[in-house]
């Protein structure tokens, strides 16, 4: 049966005038509670304006040591994109999507302290920019626009109906967790598959990283206020990540090490830009949700599934990761997880989820069960994203001949493709993006570096090129020559080569 959402009565309030700083009063326009705000300029001046700041321009390196601050979002992009329409389902991996988590992230991470393990003197003029003012007000003036943008097309892709009762509730739950018991990782499975399974988990490792090494801080949002015991057992699964005041024993604490044994940074964001879209949207779901406490009974569900299955998909990847890197690889991190998420799922169905059905009604239950929901179809797009990608870095070169002839066709105008020729200086790096349509690359001079990962990459001489698949997250990198190159998209890559 359908559920019939009457809309309860919302009061509107107007303002007829206000005072000025001189106590002079200034009359107003009757304007609506709920109507949008006057904007002087449309949405894109402001995110433009938001870009500009000089931390979040163009870096020189692709791992951005011990600085949190430094995260680049390639503004020079932003003019061609219109981030006032909703990404639909098949769009979600669209570069504007890319753009729009990474600004999002850096506006949600505003409200956390990142502070650098050493020569903070040398970091506090960008320490300044990313806590200043300007950027956090610009950035929340353009943050439900992206918010739209990315998570837009949740309501229309998931549906929450029939009467919802706190039995039926108990079954949903339950049969969620039962059946995620009994799947296997794809992810993992994708890992132990590659070419090169140690790149492969490494690269698993980054897009965890996003959230793993600031754990618990979108939780965090939700122990601050009121609303009796829940609030209390809430925090006690939040310290729990935290390792009850323990430095060593804090989660995140654990994962670094886990960074720190595949040889890589501990860093926050210091593989910002290996960040695939898909992945920035899990973390940011949950950023969307804790930080709209409008959203918090979707949050509270989200978090009850997370803790309640986490613990079993940490069993999977702990085994995977002992088979790609030998069984004395050290998987504390995904160990502790096995035993403490089923003990937080537990603690969140007793004493937060079944508690607030009683005290609040079925009235709750949809949210609920919708911020599960639309979690689960994040995480389906960035499995596969993820697949995708690891599948694109083991074959890239297979792509060399299809290129060589489309290229060629071209030359001899048996294609008729436009002649694109692009200059690249010396020892120039490319901040790493997506394209919406396959693109044709081929290097007319010098060299050219195109990494797929991190320390994964290609290197391109002249008259060499590769096929970029839609969707795949590159970047690159000219040689000491600098290089000259031809770009276009391929409407039908199939078709040229035919």
């Amino acid at each position: 049966m359908e559920i019939t959402n009457e809309k309860p009565i919302t009061k509107e309030f107007s303002s007829k005038e206000f005072i000025t700083r001189d106590g002079t009063q200034t009359p107003l326009p009757m304007t609506s509670f709920r109507q949008p705000l006057p904007e002087m300029f449309g949405q894109e001046h402001y995110i433009l304006r938001y870009a500009a700041n000089p931390i979040f321009q163009d870096v020189e390196d692709w791992v951005i040591q011990d600085n949190p601050y430094l995260r680049p979002i390639r503004p020079q992009d932003f003019s061609s994109i219109d981030f006032n329409q909703s990404l639909r389902k098949s769009e979600v991996l669209n570069y504007s999507g890319l753009a729009a988590h990474r600004m999002l992230l850096n506006i949600y991470e505003n409200d956390f302290v990142f502070l650098p393990s050493e020569k903070f003197s040398t970091k506090k003029a960008d320490f300044d920019l990313f806590y200043c003012n300007q950027s956090r007000s610009l950035g929340e003036w353009i943050r439900p626009t992206l918010e739209a943008h990315v998570f837009g097309f949740l309501s229309q892709e998931v549906t929450v109906s029939g009467r919802w009762s706190i039995e039926a509730l108990r079954t949903y739950l339950w049969s969620l967790v039962e059946a995620h018991q009994k799947s296997e990782s794809a992810i993992a499975d994708a890992i132990l598959a590659s070419s090169d399974p140690k790149k492969a988990a490494v690269s698993f490792l980054i897009q965890v990283a996003s959230d793993f090494l600031s754990e618990s801080s979108p939780a965090a949002r939700i122990v601050l206020g009121t609303y009796g015991t829940m609030l209390s057992d809430m925090f006690k699964i939040i310290i729990d990540e935290y390792g009850y005041g323990v430095h060593k024993t804090k989660h995140s604490s654990i994962f670094e090490e886990t960074m720190v044994n595949c040889g890589l940074s501990p860093h926050v964001h210091a593989y910002w830009q290996f960040y695939q879209s898909s992945w920035l949207a899990l973390i940011n779901y949950f950023h969307y949700l804790s930080r709209d406490h409008s959203k918090f009974f979707k949050f509270i569900g989200l978090l009850f599934y997370t803790e309640a299955t986490l613990g079993y998909t940490c069993q999977l990847w702990s085994k995977m990761m002992k088979s790609v890197f030998g069984s004395n690889f050290n998987t504390l991190y995904f160990d502790e997880h096995t035993h403490i998420d089923e003990h937080h799922g537990r603690m969140m169905f007793e004493n937060l989820l079944m508690p607030a059905v009683a005290k609040y009604g079925d009235i709750i239950i949809e949210d609920f069960v919708r911020g599960i929901e639309e979690y689960l179809l994040l995480q389906e797009i960035a499995d596969t994203d993820f697949i995708a990608q690891v599948k694109w870095a083991d074959q890239v070169e297979a792509s060399k001949p299809i290129a060589q002839n489309i290229y060629q066709k071209i030359r001899s105008q048996e294609l008729k493709h436009p002649q694109k020729t692009f200059v690249k200086l010396a020892n120039k790096l490319a901040v790493t993006c997506t394209y919406d349509i396959d693109q044709l690359l081929v290097v007319e001079s010098g060299t050219l570096k195109l990494v797929t990962g991190h320390l994964q990459a290609i290197e391109l001489g002249a008259g060499e090129g590769i096929i970029i698949p839609q969707n795949r997250l590159v970047g690159s990198k000219s040689g000491p020559e600098g290089c000259t190159y031809y770009l276009d998209a391929l409407v039908d890559s199939q078709l040229c080569v035919s």
